[in-house]
């Protein structure tokens, strides 16, 4: 029986998958055709494996020509050519093996490794020679090899692919990582400088992204499923599992896998509804398997500080959108930009980020014991919550703890946002929903509580004395709007050195039009 795949490349026949041809652009094939190199890049787990394996099968199958899948991620340790260039060698004749090329075992035949800058390119060539059909390669994980390694290697496929009228040579090759090939520029010389000779980037013509899936393309895998099993997603539960995840194709087999493994125990007479995607997605975030975990270890990076840090507090004027940074982390997976706004890439994404960098807070609210589970029902009342009392109590832990705590943060400026929603999460902890809104360009952190039907609007802003507290009413009247609320809570951190503890801590009401905004001063 097929299942929903979250480790390794997806093979037909026993995982269910989607055509990943299908989500990169038509014009693949006509790259191919027309003997060109190119780059596909895209995120961890979005299938770009799986893509190169059944492409390689099926350009095999058709007969036209030789393909071959070749990893290189052997070579990741290896710095120095001199070493490394004999480890491509040896990994690519292995490759060849493995797809039972004519004479692949001739492949290493007097070749002299000690010559590293040309012993690649001279054993493709020799290679290519002895086929009697054009050879394809599509190299995975291009983008670990270090720098050295990296530039000799893409100089001794330049030099082949300018000679190819001369010497035989591959007839086109995919450079295949996270990275797009001006990260490939950038890791190897700033572009004021010049390598001393012609680029050796000069022979891509293009590069193509691997997207995520499409609703409709969520729907059809989940609908696999149901082929096989007679088990039905409803409907609900696969719009809440595209909108959580945008398609993220490890995050929409994970949930399912979830939900069908662990909650139903493989039970495929229950349908599976959208309250099993809500528990699957939180279940996920807190196992922190390995996907997550390894998106969770780059933001200890500065250069994704830099960028995520303005996310969390909505300031869009620190990212320059052409700096290497910010189009590292968007190859990440961990953001994208819409509509020239910048955001998490998906609201799972958004959880894990904010639940990761504020976790030792989560750890001490939690041995703290105004905050015990007993102590929190005072802010409980009538199957309604008394925010008012609960951002009193805030506004008394920010005055006695903020100061240090803002000065062991690694994401100093987004410490109150983080401390913020640490506290909500350690409050509201099993009875109540915490949801985020990040994004670049709004200047504000908007969240929303939601508890027993009711919500509850909340809007943070920080104050460096640019702008009015009428301007930031204005906003969180808005926000009001999109939820359909008449009670609102806007909450100002005066990061102002200037100001006194005392004149920054403070609490008012503004009514406007019959809504109320709270006005929470930290």
């Amino acid at each position: 029986m097929k299942y929903f795949n979250v480790a390794g490349p997806c093979i037909e026949g026993e995982h269910y998958m989607l055509d990943a041809t299908e989500r990169l652009h038509s014009e693949l094939m006509e790259l191919i055709d027309s003997k060109q190199y190119y780059v596909i890049h895209a995120a961890r787990q979005t299938g770009k494996t799986t893509l190169l394996l059944n492409l390689a099968n099926k350009i095999n199958k058709e007969g036209k020509y030789y393909a071959v899948y070749c990893s290189l991620e052997k070579a990741y340790v290896i710095t120095d050519p001199e070493k490394g260039i004999p480890a491509v060698i040896n990994t690519f004749a292995i490759a060849l093996e493995n797809y039972n090329l004519p004479q692949f075992e001739k492949f290493k035949d007097n070749l002299d490794v000690s010559d590293y800058s040309n012993a690649f390119g001279l054993a493709l060539s020799r290679c290519c020679r002895r086929l009697d059909k054009p050879l394809v390669i599509f190299f995975d994980e291009a983008d670990c090899l270090s720098e050295r390694m990296l530039l000799s290697f893409l100089r001794q496929l330049r030099d082949g692919f300018v000679n190819r009228t001369v010497a035989p040579f591959p007839m086109s090759i995919a450079l295949v990582g996270m990275r797009n090939i001006r990260d490939y520029k950038a890791r190897i010389r700033a572009d004021r400088e010049t390598l001393g000779t012609a680029s050796p980037f000069n022979i891509i013509t293009q590069s193509l992204t691997l997207r995520n899936f499409t609703e409709e393309e969520v729907e059809a895998l989940y609908r696999q499923h149901t082929g096989e099993t007679g088990q039905v997603f409803e409907d609900s539960a696969v719009k809440l599992a595209f909108e959580q995840t945008q398609g993220q194709p490890w995050l929409v087999n994970a949930i399912a896998r979830e939900i069908i493994t662990e909650q139903l125990k493989k039970d495929f007479t229950k349908p599976i509804l959208a309250e099993m995607v809500s528990e699957a997605i939180q279940t996920i975030i807190l196992r922190r398997d390995v996907h997550i975990d390894q998106l969770l270890d780059k933001l200890k990076e500065e250069r994704v500080r830099k960028v995520i840090e303005q996310v969390i507090i909505g300031e869009g004027e620190g990212i320059e959108t052409l700096s290497d940074d910010y189009n590292y982390v968007k190859d990440l997976g961990l953001i994208r930009e819409m509509n020239r706004v910048i955001e998490p890439a998906n609201p799972v994404y958004t959880e894990v980020i904010i639940r990761t960098l504020n976790h030792d807070e989560q750890r001490i609210l939690s041995s703290d014991v105004r905050f015990s589970d007993y102590e929190m029902h005072k802010y409980y009342k009538n199957n309604s919550v008394d925010m008012n009392l609960m951002l009193q109590d805030f506004q008394q832990f920010w005055r006695e703890n903020s100061d240090i705590w803002e000065e062991r943060f690694q994401y100093r400026e987004a410490a109150p946002h983080l401390i913020l929603q640490a506290f909500l999460q350690r409050v509201f902890n099993g009875g109540g929903d915490v949801k985020r809104e990040m994004a670049t360009g709004k200047n504000r952190l908007d969240l929303c509580i939601a508890y027993k039907n009711k919500k509850y609007p909340i809007e943070l802003k920080i104050n460096r004395g640019k702008k009015s507290v009428e301007k930031d009413v204005e906003q969180i009247l808005g926000y009001m709007d999109t939820l359909a609320c008449t009670d609102g809570w806007l909450i100002v951190f005066d990061r102002r050195k200037e100001i006194s503890r005392d004149e920054k801590i403070y609490q008012k009401t503004e009514i406007v039009d019959g809504k109320t905004v709270n006005i929470f001063g930290c």
